[in-house]
């Protein structure tokens, strides 16, 4: 069975190197939703308790929440950084209350202090559920994801790997000390 949460996300990017309207700096609303699958764990009756996927995960794309995302070989990405630098916010701002973790694989780098995600590639629907699987699948036994932006949407399933041991009593994956990060049960 599967449990799944939504996320409504904003952004601006650009295809660079694309020869369509693409091409120019433009904003999206963009909505992801992830699929996790395992066993209905009996103590709590689900199969993970929707909150916590989203918790998990928000820690994740929170990063490309009302960020610029850019290609890493896009030479707007110097430019920008260069008008944070000389504004005095490219590390950060007493106001930017809304970042995850930054975080860094091979795919894709955050740099939450400045509101910025650097990609190996263009940002597309099908690039951001490549990411976000790659950041999240050793968190989350995912078994899909789905992303729509503006009138493009693609999703991709996946074979999810075993089944996470869970809490008996509030559902969330337990420790690797056999103790709930959440509500404290001891196995």
């Amino acid at each position: 069975m599967r449990s799944f949460t939504t996320f409504n996300i904003q952004y601006a990017h650009r295809f660079y190197n694309f020869k369509g309207e693409a091409q120019y700096l433009h904003g999206h609303t963009g909505i992801l939703t992830i699929e996790v699958e395992d066993t209905i764990n009996h103590g709590v009756n689900m199969v993970f308790p929707c909150n916590e996927i989203k918790k998990i995960a928000w820690s994740v794309i929170q990063n490309f929440d009302h960020a610029l995302i850019l290609r890493e070989d896009d030479p707007l990405l110097p430019a920008v950084l260069a008008v944070y630098e000389k504004q005095g916010i490219r590390h950060g701002a007493p106001t930017n209350t809304m970042k995850g973790e930054a975080f860094s694989i091979d795919l894709v780098t955050a740099h939450p202090d400045c509101r910025l995600v650097v990609t190996k590639e263009t940002m597309t629907v099908e690039g951001m559920i490549k990411m976000v699987y790659h950041l999240l699948k050793d968190k989350l036994n995912i078994a899909k994801i789905t992303f729509h932006s503006g009138d493009n949407a693609a999703t991709q399933e996946y074979t999810p790997i075993g089944s996470h041991d869970r809490c008996p009593l509030c559902g969330v994956a337990m420790g690797k000390n056999g103790i709930c990060p959440k509500c404290g049960y001891h196995k």
